[in-house]
Parts: structure tokens; sequence; C-alpha cells
């Protein structure tokens, strides 16, 4: 009995900053949104009535006036919000498909393989979104990961007659889309290849579709190759496994303001350690050094410009934030020099391992055993009450050097005290 032809469902959220926005303010269904980036510097998300008056990238002290000639709320972004809604997204999806791949914030890869009615499903999918988190999704169904990213643009684009649904797993469907959808759609073609493309005659993703693979092989990349073969209905791209472990872990953030003392910048590095040791355990790794490194504006012609790091080996593979975070912030003295405005820290832990791979030496120090209850204790009373419930005496809960985001929303799902509140009259 012959195996079943793949099918990939691409499940993704329609604006998803801005969803996430509205969700908690339905006075604001209708009204245009777009989220700015680190310290409110420029738009990095808008809703899709937002677009025609908002370009992507556009400084926010710029367009502080058309955004209010055009009735456009800006929001300063809020990942944890963002990062617990996305959760909340892929856990429906997850629970409603065979096997999903979670491939961004806000997209998942789903396989429909075997699946009677792969468009109905689609549409279960989305009202099950809709209704459990608010959030809207578009689905587009394929033969292949490529072709289910042009189904889900479609749905999209068409969402008036398509229900924000399109299974182009038809051949006569996936080549009207072909045709109407320009190359420069398709994923992977950047801005670069298109002007390339365009050169040999391919137009749209139909002509890329039609162009031998083997002569977009040696000319660009085989990355080039197997989304033509893709868009062909060839599927060259399975369902990723999970991820695994990531050998290096980074915290870096700006500063909402130039710092110049020493102990302003230890409250950041230790703040930055605190979320980069979270991310340690949460995969379950141990460090064995780290990096911390701070620098100036380099942009400023007017300013005196400095930037230095330093790695620290750790006395043994840890994921003790306490460990982690003294050495860090004993490591900023070391890089530290009066007299500049300091604009930026960043922590790298490196050499990280799982728990049983390194070599033990008989005589070597080892994490004690009640450091790993601790850090378990920690996370637990964190994931249960809220990031920062249980911190570091280092770390402060209202830094003034903090980003700017001055337009922040609460943090409706992951505070207590910050929790969506109805009255009823």
């Amino acid at each position: 009995m012959s195996e079943s032809p793949p099918v990939f469902g691409l499940i993704d959220c329609n604006s998803f900053y801005a969803s996430c926005e509205r969700v908690f303010r339905p006075d604001l269904a209708k009204v245009p949104v777009v989220v700015l980036s680190n310290n409110d510097g420029c738009v990095i998300a808008r809703s899709y009535d937002a677009k025609p008056f908002v370009r992507m990238g556009e400084p926010y002290f710029q367009i502080k006036d058309k955004l209010r000639r055009h009735g456009i709320v800006a929001f300063s972004s809020n990942y944890a919000l963002y990062g617990d809604m996305s959760q909340r997204v892929m856990s429906v999806i997850e629970s409603m498909v065979p096997a999903a791949e979670v491939y961004s914030i806000d997209e998942s890869f789903a396989d429909l393989r075997g699946v009677p009615n792969p468009e109905g499903l689609g549409r279960k999918i989305r009202a099950q979104v809709l209704r459990c988190t608010g959030i809207p999704v578009g689905v587009g169904i394929a033969r292949t990961k490529t072709l289910a990213k042009l189904a889900n643009h479609t749905a999209k684009r068409l969402q008036a007659q398509t229900g924000g649904v399109v299974d182009i797993c038809d051949t006569f469907k996936r080549d009207w889309v072909l045709r109407n959808t320009d190359v420069s759609e398709v994923w992977g073609v950047g801005r670069r290849m298109k002007a390339n493309l365009d050169a040999m005659g391919i137009k749209t993703a139909m002509d890329l579709a039609k162009a031998d693979p083997w002569t977009l092989r040696k000319k660009f990349s085989v990355v080039i190759e197997k989304t033509a073969r893709e868009l062909a209905g060839t599927s060259c791209l399975e369902l990723d496994e999970p991820n695994p472990p990531k050998q290096e872990i980074c915290c870096s953030r700006a500063f909402g303001q130039r710092m110049t003392e020493l102990p302003a910048i230890k409250e950041a590095v230790a703040t930055y350690m605190m979320r980069a040791s979270e991310k340690l355990r949460a995969q379950h790794s141990l460090c064995k050094k780290i990096r911390v490194s701070i620098r100036t504006g380099m942009f400023n012609p007017t300013e005196a410009q400095y930037a230095n790091g330093v790695v620290v080996d750790l006395p043994y593979p840890t994921d003790d934030v306490r460990l982690l975070t003294k050495t860090a912030t004993e490591a900023v003295e070391r890089v530290f020099r009066p007299g500049y405005r300091y604009s930026k820290a960043e922590v790298m832990l490196l050499n990280l391992c799982q728990p049983g791979e390194y070599t033990d030496d008989l005589f070597a120090s080892t994490q004690p055993t009640d450091s790993t209850k601790v850090m378990s204790v920690l996370d637990e009373i964190n994931n249960r009450w809220g990031r920062g419930t249980l911190r570091v005496a280092s770390v402060p809960s209202s830094p003034e050097w903090a980003m700017r985001r001055s337009l922040m929303s609460q943090s409706y799902t992951t505070k207590l005290d910050q929790l969506w509140r109805i009255n009823c009259t």
C-alpha cells in the first residue's frame, strides 16, 4: 500500500504583535495599531489597516503627527505578552494536528498527511485559535512547505473571498496562485535575489516553478534550487525535529538612557544574566564560561567611543544564577572605564553542555546538589507567579536604566496585578 502524499499546513497569525494588543483592548478592534521597537525607536509591526499610512522601520519621533492625523495608536513592544500569547496559540494548534513545527513566534507548520479534509481542519483551527486566544490566523495548505507559505499569503491577501483558509493541493488552484504571485513573495526570495531572477525573465512564482532547477543551483545556490522544486510540487523540506540545545546564549539590551556609573551598569548586567540563565535552565544545559561586554554609542561623532569585553571561566559547569551573576558583575569592573557614556551591555553564556557530557575530574569542583534544587524552586515560583517574582538581590524591580517603553500595554497574562478587569454596570 503506497504512502499518502505529503500535505503541509502553515498557520500564521495576522499582524501578530498588533493583534496581541487588540485582544485585551476591544475598543481598538477597528482602530489602526502599530508596535515600536526597543526604546520606542521605530515601527516593527502594523495592523492591516495601518499599512497604507505607515512603513515598516519608520522612526517614531518622525511620524508622531502622522499617527495622530490618521487616528493610529502606537504601543511599545511588550515581549512578555507576545511570548505568552504565542505559547497559547501554538498549544491550540498542537492539540489539533498530528505533528507541528513552531517556525517562529507567530507561525507553525503542521503535518496534515492523511487528514481526510485538510481545508475543513484548517477552518476549525482558525476558529479554535480565535475562540481560545482572540488571535486571528491565516491557514495555507499545500503539498510542500514553500507552497503552503504561498497559500497562506493568498489566504490573507484575499481574506474576504477565502475566509482566511486556502488549500492548493489541487493542481488547478496551485497554478492559479503561482501565476498570480510575484516572485518576490516566494519564501526565501529577497530583494537582491528578485533582481537576479528578473534579469533571467523570472517574474512570477510560476516562472520560478518552471525554471530549470540545476541551472538555478549552479547560478545561485541549492536553496533556490529547492525552492523551485517545491513550487513545482516536489517536497524537499520536511517538518523539522525539535531544535537541539543552543551552544551559546546571549542577552543584550540597549539602555533607556546613557549610563556613566559602574553600579547601574552592574545592575543591568545582573538583570541580563537573570534572563540568560532562565534560557540556560530551560534547555537543561550548564555553562562553562561567560563573556561580558559593554560599549558606548558608536554612531555619534561628538561622543567618545569605547567598547570592551572579557571572557571568564567558571569554577565548574553551572546553571546557578547566583554564581553566574557574581562572576558577570565582577567582570564588568575589569572592562569599565570612567568618563564614557555607555549605551549597551551584553552577556553571553559559552561552552554550554548537558549534564553528564563534560568529563568529570576526580578532584574538580562540581555544582552542589543544593544549588540545583534552589534553581528548580526559583524557576517553579517564577513560572507560576510571573518572571521576576523571585530574583537575585542585585536585580532591581524598576531600574532607571531600563528600555524606554512609555507606551507599553499591561502584562495581562503574566502579572497578577495587571490582569484584565471588567466593570459590570
